[in-house]
């Protein structure tokens, strides 16, 4: 393909050849800036990784290369995080100079070791034990706010509120006196548009008159506040620090800091809060299921900022020759890395365009980035909008977007939210007229990841049927007929009820979205779930269930199948060859059971799949011979499998061999059960890139001790069969007891189930 920008005096273009697309991608106009995750669906699909001549920047929209590149910062430097992306006019640097700006390297744009050194000497006043104490200066400030307007029936959110608060809390968590927050404000969205912006050279004049002016101001703030270094706040903290480490948080250091965490500490979250609002109140289901269960919050909070973060995309350099996504990245060239369009990879978030308040991975979105520079005011930006939606949801339920309102937003390649936010209400509705206790009844979350069993969907089980010897289906549906989410074959929801918990593989018509259907074998001998769920739970009944999710993908481009089922682990296997089915693919069962009457959905797999479909009863003595069904095999067969530990292993001994990919397997149980504290040591464990030291005591798990400490790992199972929660590991010899991990997987030690898996000896260190 030739390239449609041509070429340049000095040779080709950068990244040639460019498709066309790639061409035209400007990010400051248009669909970019009104929906950046939908606009970029074409590159996710086609063109992941694509130079732009544009902007001189690669850009990177899937969320595995996102993640990777966030994840290397040797490779990738963050040093042109806040470099200029429309070089200023000679005028304007001029202006500038007069102003004595002199932004340098801050937490955001610092390469290692400096970076480390100075965040952990500063990152105390961010964990979540510290930021509970700003919790009821939030709430009170809502609802001083909301008070100005409750009674008025219209309001733009933006201007009254989220604007307002933010930088208010900003200022204080900061120890920086409230005068001038207007100005303050003004200012930053001059600096936003100064650096992540394209102004015309007319625009850039006054634009650095007032980045000047806001230098200038943070200056005459900060040196006020060295004045008298003892007051409370996390400048106040860096200034001590300063004065302790002058080497690490060095003069220059503390002057752009104070610059850049007064336009980050307000602007994000005032973004992302209008963001979240514009979200919820357009999907008014979505709006009225946080009214009627406000414990769903945290996780809505987590599903609008992957759906509509406020941070759309950041930037990083190459140091080196590399590869993202297969694609050569040469030495020196910049990269847009877009979380926005990683947020909405259908290949990490099922129905990625869908607002699911019970996604249970909506936690892993990249809003806050991710790795070392992850952003530091994660949890205090969660809070706060929590905060806003729980009181909001509770004084004002019937709050609606005023209709055939448009939706502006600053112009930029990196920040979005609404400059208006236009909202109405009946106040004659407004719940408190009626109910003057309404404001004792608040909730308070706590900080950090929402906790994974508050999102729990109610379901009420329609119908149950038994499908043989120890056997039982349950048909689910939506208590108010909602539909339920689209999933994949392969999908399995959690079942919570009667103080259980535990996962079941789907198994009923995808296309059906008014109810789910799972089959449960009924082990005498297990811990006690399926016992509940076969014996206790009868139609009427409400149960929950946390999904759908999958983990057990069927990539659909294989040209052959081998399907191999053995008990109750047919149930993904026959999802999976229903799909098949449909797409007019080749397959094959093998589906092994100890009789007729134990083995599970027998009838529909024989009306529907008994052309393409080998049974091995072992009461009519025919038995699976997994070497000849394996051997008899193609090299371009995809292999899927599920079943009981033994088959697992035995498939994984035989195919030992084969490349990595082509066998695909779910277990359906997990070998262990509850951690023994007198079985276990305790353990200490160093995360290489936030510098962190902890002990994993012998009642804990790596994972709670991780969670405790602020760090968002996400968990699903939490019994080493999903892979959620891994970590890469630096050092140290793993106990593995996950049964995800393949067995040269194991050997390479490079990665770990956090939830499970434990060290051999005294100490570990992560990739985290």
């Amino acid at each position: 393909m030739s390239c449609p920008v041509g070429s340049s005096p000095s040779g080709p273009v950068q990244g040639c050849p460019v498709s066309q697309r790639a061409a035209d991608f400007d990010p400051f106009t248009g669909a970019y800036q009104e929906n950046p995750a939908q606009f970029l669906k074409w590159a996710r699909e086609d063109e992941p990784v694509f130079f732009s001549p544009k902007l001189g920047y690669w850009i990177v929209t899937r969320y595995q290369d996102v993640k990777a590149v966030f994840r290397d910062n040797i490779t990738f430097s963050p040093s042109i995080a806040l470099e200029k992306i429309t070089p200023p006019p000679p005028e304007a640097a001029e202006i500038l100079q007069r102003y004595g700006y002199a932004m340098n390297r801050t937490m955001v744009n610092e390469d290692e070791p400096d970076h480390m050194e100075r965040r952990r000497l500063l990152m105390d006043a961010f964990l979540p034990e510290a930021l509970a104490q700003h919790e009821p200066m939030v709430r009170s400030l809502a609802r001083q706010y909301m008070d100005r307007f409750i009674d008025h029936g219209r309001a733009d959110l933006v201007k009254e509120m989220f604007h307002e608060i933010p930088l208010t809390v900003a200022l204080h968590f900061l120890g920086v006196p409230d005068e001038g927050a207007d100005q303050l404000r003004k200012f930053a969205v001059a600096h936003t548009l100064n650096t992540w912006g394209r102004p015309t050279p007319e625009q850039q004049i006054e634009v650095a008159v007032n980045v000047g002016r806001f230098w200038q101001t943070a200056q005459r703030i900060l040196d006020g506040m060295r004045a008298d270094p003892s007051g409370e706040g996390w400048m106040y903290d860096t200034i001590r620090q300063h004065l302790k480490h002058p080497e690490i948080v060095t003069e220059s250091y503390l002057r752009s800091m104070m610059m850049a965490i007064l336009a980050a500490a307000h602007e994000t979250t005032s973004n992302a809060t209008a963001n979240a609002f514009m979200t919820l109140l357009q999907h008014r289901s979505a709006w009225e299921a946080i009214c009627e269960n406000p414990s769903l919050i945290p996780n809505a909070v987590e599903e609008c900022l992957r759906l509509a973060g406020s941070i759309i995309a950041w930037r990083r350099l190459a140091m080196a020759d590399t590869t993202v996504g297969g694609v050569s990245i040469p030495k020196g060239a910049k990269l847009l890395i877009v979380q926005a369009s990683a947020n909405a990879d259908p290949e990490h978030f099922e129905n990625p365009d869908e607002v699911d308040l019970y996604r249970e991975n909506a936690v892993e979105h990249l809003t806050f980035g991710y790795g070392a520079h992850q952003c530091m005011g994660k949890n205090i930006g969660r809070m706060e909008m929590r905060v806003f939606l729980e009181e909001f949801t509770r004084r004002l339920p019937h709050l609606r977007l005023v209709k055939n309102q448009t939706f502006e937003f600053l112009p930029n390649t990196s920040f979005r939210g609404p400059a208006q936010l236009w909202v109405e209400w009946d106040p004659a509705a407004n719940p408190e007229r009626r109910d003057r206790h309404i404001l004792d009844r608040q909730l308070s979350f706590h900080i950090g990841a929402p906790i994974r069993d508050d999102i729990v969907r109610p379901v009420v089980v329609k119908e149950r049927h038994s499908e043989g010897d120890g056997l039982v289906r349950l048909i689910l549906a939506e208590p108010r007929g909602r539909r339920f989410p689209v999933w994949s074959a392969g999908s399995h929801i959690d079942l919570v009820g009667g103080g259980f918990r535990r996962k079941y593989s789907l198994c009923g018509d995808p296309e059906d979205r008014e109810t789910l259907q799972v089959t449960i074998l009924r082990e005498a001998d297990g811990r006690g779930g399926s016992r509940y769920f076969c014996d206790e739970v009868q139609p009427g009944d409400t149960v929950h269930i946390a999904g759908p999710k999958n983990l057990f993908k069927l990539d659909e481009t294989a040209p052959h199948y081998c399907l191999i089922a053995g008990g109750i682990g047919i149930t993904p296997i026959l999802a999976m060859a229903d799909r098949l089915r449909r797409l007019g693919r080749s397959y094959v069962i093998h589906y092994a059971g100890r009789s007729r009457s134990a083995m599970g959905l027998l009838s529909r797999l024989e009306r529907d799949h008994m052309h393409a479909c080998e049974l091995y009863v072992s009461d009519e003595d025919r038995r699976m011979d997994l070497k000849s069904i394996l051997g008899a095999l193609g090299v371009d067969v995809q292999v899927y499998a599920c079943g009981p530990g033994r088959l697992i292993e035995a498939l994984e001994n035989i195919a030992a061999e084969w490349p990595e990919g082509r066998l695909r397997y779910e277990h359906f149980s997990s070998a262990g059960g509850a951690l023994d504290p007198s079985k276990e040591h305790r353990f200490s464990v160093r995360l290489a890139d936030s510098g962190i030291e902890l002990t994993v005591a012998a009642d804990q798990s790596l994972l709670e001790t991780l969670q405790t400490a602020g760090i968002d790992i996400p968990c699903d199972c939490g019994e080493g069969l999903c892979g959620t929660c891994e970590v890469a590991v630096i050092d140290g010899d793993i106990d593995h007891r996950d049964k995800v991990l393949s067995k040269s997987e194991r050997a390479e030690n490079r990665r770990m189930m956090a939830c499970c898996s434990r060290a051999r000896g005294d100490k570990i260190t992560l990739a985290l």
